[in-house]
């Protein structure tokens, strides 16, 4: 291939004016500027020079289709583009191109920090879920400048590669260059469903009432399921009997409870390496646990325990084991004769002092104590009328009833929202109890105080009938502090299936309580019978101090 010395010359001019611009080509580039087909001295340097600005000045998709010419002359085409661009227009028309790209040229550093800025965008949107707009290059440049191919249209210059639908000439990338930013296209992101908050489900009524709220633990123990290794045989019978109420009464729950210990110690075997006296009482806290969990301990229960544990810790370690069980046994059935057997025959032949002929006796549900009352004044041949007082859901006034009426007594039998007619009649009310308080409140069956207020408000005299076992030194002033809570289907009516009650868990705003004990004030108590004599209820912590020293 030849060159004419003009044109080598003409070449190196237009070199030196290039690089003081600022302007740089690639190799092939430069080679078409100086192509060796004829009318190559038509070829002005200014033409070279346009086709490097616009190539500089254009965005990453424009340059794209820009360097298509190399990417295709690279591929073997070269002669045919060069052919092709020595054939386009005169010098005054690419020059006016070049003055066009001149005036939109973007740097280097502006097109990264677009691509940047992008990149934060995206990762923001991938964040919110939200889809991601479209790419903002492609629309600013098409905005800002003007179509290339449009223009190498009017003015003759041909552009190698398929045609868009802009009317731009479509090219291939070169991705060799590390001189040019190439922006990587975005891919559209489905939109992403907002996340919906998942359904609150409707809360679940709470059956307890709120003010026993701190009265409600575990539920009753109905069966022995559940019970521990250590539990006797006769204790886990015990339990069942007194969640079923087959041993209801405070004394009789105390009795049994002794009893049954009894039976656990005559099998108990001190373990190797072991002391009676530290190892029984351990021994009995499984018995105890598991009694609390058919139905919590009276307060008669707790002090006969609370003894029993006294007696135990005497027992001197050095006593042989059948010798130290025996004296066990025997204190049991010692503190049963003296403190609840003769307690109640010396309380009930001093109360039945307190019936004449004519009286006519009130009382609530049932008491051991009282019913031995009214049986030894009728034993004394006194002529008296019994009236009954009783109330849901255990219905204990009906035992009573009918032990008295079996046995020859006039009775008379009402439920509690009769007392207002009943107390009229009556003359004396003898009442049993749960436990006596410190402060000379009773603890009994919930109903007790309403009896005892009405029958202060008929000016009729209130006997409580007690033990001194029953006594405590615990203070209460309410029955909201200290209760137990039964379990409130008892006061569903057992075989009526038409009652609204059957459903009370599901019916909305509809809360049962079932209390079992209710607290009387003092002034609504006249006297108080016990083992010790009679006395006004303000003495009663004297009598306990008396009893727990003896």
């Amino acid at each position: 291939m030849a060159m004419n010395k003009d044109s080598r010359g003409d070449y190196h001019s237009n070199l030196d004016l290039f690089k003081t611009e600022g302007r740089f080509f690639s190799p092939h580039t430069l080679f078409c500027g100086i192509g060796l087909q004829s009318g190559i001295s038509e070829m002005a340097p200014f033409e070279i020079a346009s086709e490097a600005t616009v190539t500089s000045s254009q965005s990453p998709e424009e340059k794209l289709t820009a360097n298509g010419i190399d990417a295709k002359s690279s591929n073997g085409d070269k002669s045919k583009m060069q052919g092709q661009t020595m054939e386009a227009s005169g010098t005054k028309e690419a020059a006016k191109v070049a003055d066009v790209a001149q005036s939109e040229k973007i740097s280097g550093a502006e097109l990264k920090k677009r691509a940047k800025a992008e990149k934060a965008a995206r990762r923001a949107q991938e964040k919110q879920g939200t889809q991601a707009p479209p790419p903002l290059e492609p629309v600013a440049s098409a905005a800002k400048k003007p179509d290339v191919g449009k223009e190498a249209a009017k003015k003759g210059i041909a552009v190698a590669g398929p045609t868009t639908p802009g009317g731009l000439k479509a090219q291939h990338k070169r991705t060799g260059s590390t001189n040019n930013m190439h922006q990587r296209p975005m891919l559209s992101r489905p939109a992403q469903s907002p996340a919906v908050p998942p359904t609150p489900q409707p809360k679940k009524e709470s059956k307890k009432v709120a003010l026993f709220g701190h009265l409600y633990g575990q539920p009753r123990r109905t069966t022995i399921a559940g019970a521990g290794k250590d539990v006797h045989p006769t204790v886990l019978a015990l339990g069942l009997q007194m969640s079923n109420y087959v041993i209801c009464g405070s004394n009789a729950r105390c009795v049994a409870t002794l009893l049954a210990f009894k039976r656990v110690i005559e099998s108990y075997i001190t373990p190797p390496q072991n002391s009676l006296p530290r190892h029984l009482a351990s021994h009995l806290s499984p018995q105890i646990d598991y009694l609390v969990s058919c139905r919590p301990l009276s307060v008669s229960m707790g002090n006969a325990i609370r003894w029993l544990k006294v007696e135990i810790s005497d027992v001197d370690p050095d006593t042989p084991e059948q010798n130290a069980k025996h004296d066990l046994c025997d204190a049991i059935d010692n503190f049963i004769r003296e403190r609840i057997t003769v307690a109640d025959q010396v309380i009930a032949l001093s109360a039945a002092e307190k019936v004449q002929d004519g009286d006519v006796i009130l009382t609530f549900a049932k008491s051991s104590i009282v019913q031995q009352t009214l049986l030894e004044a009728h034993k004394r041949g006194t002529k008296f009328r019994v009236i009954v007082i009783d109330s849901r859901p255990l219905f204990e006034g009906k035992h009573l009833a009918r032990a008295l009426a079996n046995l020859g007594l006039e009775v008379q039998y009402s439920l509690i929202h009769a007392i207002g007619h009943a107390v009229k009649d009556a003359t004396k009310v003898f009442l049993g109890a749960h436990a006596m308080m410190s402060n000379g409140r009773l603890y009994s069956r919930v109903g007790t105080a309403i009896v005892a207020m009405m029958a202060k408000e008929a000016d009729v005299p209130v006997i409580v009938c007690c033990e001194s076992v029953k006594f405590t030194d615990k203070v209460a002033l309410d029955s909201i502090v200290t209760n137990e809570v039964a379990p409130p289907e008892e006061l569903i009516i057992a075989g009526d299936n038409t009652t609204s009650l059957l459903k009370w868990r599901d019916t909305p705003n509809l809360q049962l309580l079932n209390l079992m004990y209710d607290v009387t004030p003092p002034e609504y108590i006249n006297m108080v019978v016990t083992e010790y004599g009679s006395l006004p209820p303000s003495s009663v912590p004297v009598v306990h101090r008396l009893s727990t020293n003896s």
